[in-house]
């Protein structure tokens, strides 16, 4: 194991992942449907402009450059789609290892669009708590989470 990886800051990489589970999720879920799209956008003929200006296509390689676009944008949809499902595969299992509990309080901090202040007041609300206990619940399943992701 390389020296470098004793001094990652493992706590803020786990919250970072949690917040990117969203757009993972989103990539799985559309991934296909997105290449799709661009197959049939690439597949399908423009319809030519009349106009009282002769000439024709300014790019005589325009067709051509379109589907070489596509092509490569397919690549990038698909090597989307590779890392979100790697991502998936790593911090899924993290993630069902907490407790109700703990992903309650962890969803209610990263992922609701209120800000800490109302995440802090969910929380204590929920489990009858002070705000200052609610931060340590936070503070625990972050640690919990980041211990299950990356071990010690």
């Amino acid at each position: 194991m390389n020296i470098i990886w004793q001094y990652l800051d493992k706590r803020s990489a786990a919250v970072n992942a949690l917040k990117d589970y969203s757009s993972m999720a989103y990539i799985l879920a559309h991934t296909d449907e997105e290449i799709t799209q661009v197959h049939e956008d690439t597949t399908t003929l423009g319809s030519p402009a009349f106009t009282n200006m002769p000439g024709g296509s300014p790019n005589p390689q325009s067709g051509e450059m379109r589907i070489i676009t596509a092509i490569d944008e397919i690549d990038v949809l698909r090597e989307r789609y590779r890392q979100a499902k790697e991502y998936m595969e790593w911090f899924q299992p993290a993630w069902d290892s907490l407790s109700e509990d703990e992903r309650y309080v962890l969803e209610q901090f990263y992922w609701q669009e209120e800000d800490a202040f109302d995440a802090i007041s969910a929380i204590s609300n929920r489990f009858h708590i002070e705000r200052s206990s609610a931060y340590k619940r936070k503070n625990r399943a972050v640690s919990k989470l980041t211990l299950l992701l990356f071990g010690k």
